[in-house]
């Protein structure tokens, strides 16, 4: 089984931008039935292990939830506006970019002199790695519309980033705090619905066919940790990347996404480039 945890985490992650993609919609529509699968997959969780976390614990899992829906808003966004293999390998190397630089910022991590200079090459890697994927031949409108989309994903992977760290502020994690996350994910969800004026997405089939993305998602995060559990942070936290190289080729090759020949050797270096920045700065 340890073989099985360390790879469907990436499988998982890879392929759920492709399900969401297939199944259409719009940005609310992908959003809300993402919360609702994950809510549904963490009831089970809870029926097999029960409610073990502090009322404070409880809360700042939901606030963590509450911040990926933010995260995830702006990557659904993208998926629509440039399409999933120009958003994924952009969106994860912001994300690995943000977490290394709170966890040396904050947490202290990366303590001695080599462990710094690996990292920040590694983080260098990773920010070479987004310009290279996120490479556009000139097109007038395709451009300006690939530019604001790079600003929003920018902003909202501070969704993302808040989401990985609190639960650091926390003495419960892994399954312990999925369920509170998950109720934080569907308030949070429903907020921006009632402040959209959009709660008509609610009686839209397309919203609840996303339940199966959440139900992916969750796959994805349980497994994980399991991965972490027998493989080790590093090892599981590594094979995880392999997903955004998974959900980058599969949207081409899948989804027929265009890409002229210089784009797709950009994406196509970019995603080793960024492979390569994860593991310099988690192997250490």
């Amino acid at each position: 089984m340890t073989l099985v945890w360390l790879f469907l985490p990436a499988l998982a992650w890879g392929i759920m931008p492709l399900v969401i993609a297939l199944i259409g919609g719009n940005t609310k529509n992908q959003i809300f039935g993402t919360a609702v699968g994950t809510l549904i997959a963490s009831f089970f969780i809870l029926g097999v292990q029960g409610l073990h976390t502090s009322t404070y614990n409880f809360l700042i899992s939901m606030l963590a939830g509450a911040f990926w829906i933010g995260g995830q808003i702006g990557q659904f966004t993208a998926f629509q506006n440039i399409g999933v293999s120009k958003t994924m390998p952009i969106s994860t190397g912001l994300q690995l970019i943000g977490t290394s630089l709170i966890g040396v910022i904050i947490f202290g991590e990366w303590p001695t002199t080599t462990t710094k200079l690996l990292g920040f090459i590694g983080i260098l890697l990773l920010v070479s790695g987004v310009f290279l994927t996120a490479y556009t031949e000139k097109s007038d409108a395709r451009q300006q519309n690939t530019q604001r989309t790079y600003v929003i994903l920018v902003l909202t992977t501070i969704g993302y980033l808040v989401y990985n760290t609190l639960p650091k502020a926390m003495s419960a994690s892994g399954l312990a705090i999925f369920f509170p996350e998950s109720v934080g994910m569907v308030v949070a969800v429903l907020g921006y619905l009632l402040v959209t004026r959009s709660l008509n997405v609610l009686k839209q089939s397309k919203s609840w066919l996303h339940i199966i993305s959440g139900l992916i998602f969750s796959i994805a995060s349980i497994t994980y940790i399991f991965s972490v559990r027998d493989n080790g942070v590093n090892t599981a936290f590594v094979v995880g990347q392999l997903s955004v190289v998974l959900s980058t080729l599969g949207s081409i090759i899948f989804l027929k996404e265009r890409k002229t020949q210089r784009e797709l050797i950009m994406t196509i270096l970019g995603l080793v480039v960024i492979v390569a920045g994860a593991i310099i700065t988690t192997a250490h």
